[in-house]
């Protein structure tokens, strides 16, 4: 199913199981030459079952595909979850999953960002991988914050690197779920000058109003793009709501993905970003002499 909505702003596109859990709002989009199709992807992701995963994934990307979306996200951990006991077998899966996406992306004209187990000497990373339109590689992002509450940190090492790709669509910076409660690095990425910023997410629902404040607060303070995708489902005691969104530089959702599994989009115009950032000097006002 695909639903339009064009009121000479934005034009926005659900496609989802259940249609009616999808919200759509109208943003603050200008008109403009620089306008790009960018989605979201959430799907239930199967602990430990990454062959069923990327079918699952490939699956919705070829959806996103066929209404000529250039960039796509998908969940944290897409390929197996949080299977922390048998990290070191699916991180043997790393570079055949990439190359997969590669192909895909190459193929289908579509830059693609998601998280997957990566392992170095004998350490495991929760690693973003951004590939560009064109099915190269054009960064990774190994996650800075390790959520101690699920014991993250017991399993993987952390990132030392902040990350931003200089992609055909721009330069966008790169973020997983807990980051997103540091604006330290989301204003670092700015100061990169960075356009846009994804975001692959494992978010629960009992912190969901969380999710929406910080992912909304992250463009309004940096005033870029953010493209977040958060999976559905259940892992244990934890259900996961969904609600991958797409928050444009001004704070307005314009695209929502519901709770069901699914994909969202919208037409965005990446001019939008200069605009707001010319009328509300932020980078210009900053007091470095005080605060750095």
């Amino acid at each position: 199913m695909d639903k339009k909505i064009d009121d000479g702003k934005v034009k926005l596109y659900v496609e989802n199981v259940l249609i009616n859990d999808a919200v759509f709002i109208t943003g603050n989009i200008v008109q403009g030459e620089k306008k790009i199709k960018v989605g979201v992807v959430q799907f239930d992701v199967r602990n430990g079952q990454n062959d069923a995963n990327l079918t699952t994934a490939l699956g919705y990307l070829a959806q996103l595909s066929a209404q000529n979306v250039c960039l796509a996200v998908l969940p944290e951990m897409f390929s197996c979850s949080f299977d922390n006991e048998n990290l070191n077998k699916h991180s043997k899966l790393y570079q055949r999953i990439v190359e997969r996406l590669s192909l895909f992306a190459g193929e289908n004209q579509m830059a693609i960002a998601g998280t997957l187990p990566e392992k170095e000497k004998d350490q495991i990373y929760n690693t973003m991988v951004f590939i560009d339109v064109d099915g190269k590689v054009k960064g990774t992002y190994r996650k800075l914050h390790l959520f101690r509450l699920t014991n993250e940190h017991l399993y993987y090492g952390a990132g030392n690197k902040i990350v931003t790709v200089e992609s055909s669509l721009g330069r966008i910076g790169l973020m997983t779920c807990y980051d997103l409660r540091f604006p330290e690095l989301a204003r670092s990425l700015f100061l990169k000058d960075a356009q846009m910023i994804v975001v692959s997410a494992q978010w629960p629902e009992k912190r969901i109003e969380h999710w929406k404040t910080l992912v909304k607060a992250r463009a309004l303070e940096n005033q870029l793009f953010m493209v977040c995708s958060n999976r559905t489902g259940l892992d244990g005691p934890l259900q996961f709501p969904g609600m991958s969104m797409i928050v444009d530089p001004m704070g307005e959702i314009v695209a929502d993905a519901g709770n069901a599994d699914g994909t969202c989009y919208a037409e965005i115009d990446m001019t939008l970003v200069k605009t707001a950032r010319s009328n509300i000097p932020c980078m210009t006002d900053r007091r470095q002499d005080i605060y750095g």
